[in-house]
């Protein structure tokens, strides 16, 4: 006969119940941790406010700076008409001058802190003699900001097969730097009151020089050190009685000279040079 098992054999122990750990506390540690943290010293509430005052001031000064720029004289420019030329503005604001068969393009950078539209004068004289142009709006009118804004212009004009790309003042060297990267995409560069400090002398690039002969913004001695980037058997022509400001259309410029012509004529004079060495 079996024995009887014992009660206890068939019966588990009960579980044991879960308790929260409770982790073992410095009391000197806790005393630091609810302490309150000391409050800055006068100096380095004074370091701190004068840190931020100087900031906000930065800001506001290079917001004022970026804001204040020549502004195209609308009125002229509206006056100034070319026939046969179709005009279009592009996703990135740049503004196309197409005549009825172009024989050549022209991507243009406009000068610092000039409204770009200032040069729709000489864009629209240049197309009326054949002349596909390109006028670049830069950020915030600094072609600095964007030297490689001729960047896939060509491509959507594959009908144009020869191409020049320049600029005036500051777009003109900004333009001249972006060619000595892409020397093969161009024929030639043009500076208007501008000079290259890139290195062209080793290209194949033409390269037309233009400024007016009462220009006072260009530096004559920087002018006059750079030409040693250009290639042999670049051409310089000065306009008689030009100043820096009036390849363009927005009045006149701080430190310029006294011009003997007028904004058209400048503007005339200078669409017939660049036409002239473009066909030539």
């Amino acid at each position: 006969m079996e024995e009887k098992k014992n009660f206890e054999e068939y019966t588990e122990e009960p579980a044991p119940e879960e308790t929260d750990v409770i982790p073992d506390v410095d009391p000197a540690e806790a005393s630091t941790a609810k302490e309150e943290k000391k409050p800055l010293s006068r100096r380095a509430k004074i370091i701190i406010a004068i840190s931020g005052a100087l900031l906000l001031a930065l800001v506001i000064a290079v917001a004022v700076y970026l804001g204040t720029y020549y502004r195209a004289d609308d009125e002229a420019i509206e006056a100034f008409t070319a026939s046969g030329v179709y005009e279009s503005r592009d996703a990135d604001g740049n503004l196309v001058f197409a005549p009825e068969a172009p024989i050549a393009g022209f991507i243009f950078y406009p000068g610092g802190k000039v409204e770009h539209t200032a040069y729709t004068p000489l864009m629209r004289a240049l197309a009326e003699n054949g002349v596909l142009c390109v006028l670049v709006k830069m950020p915030f009118n600094l072609a600095i900001f964007d030297t490689g804004a001729a960047g896939g212009i060509k491509e959507r004009f594959e009908t144009v097969e020869r191409w020049y790309i320049g600029g005036h003042s500051l777009g003109g060297s900004m333009a001249a730097a972006y060619a000595d990267d892409h020397a093969h995409d161009f024929d030639g560069v043009i500076l208007l009151g501008s000079y290259s400090t890139a290195d062209l002398s080793d290209t194949e690039l033409e390269v037309l020089s233009v400024y007016g002969s009462e220009d006072k913004v260009l530096n004559a001695e920087k002018y006059a050190a750079n030409l040693e980037n250009l290639p042999d058997g670049y051409e310089e022509r000065v306009i008689e009685g030009g100043c820096h400001a009036y390849f363009g259309m927005y009045g006149a410029q701080d430190g310029d000279g006294t011009p003997t012509l007028t904004p058209e004529e400048q503007i005339n004079y200078t669409a017939t040079i660049i036409s002239i060495f473009i066909v030539l």
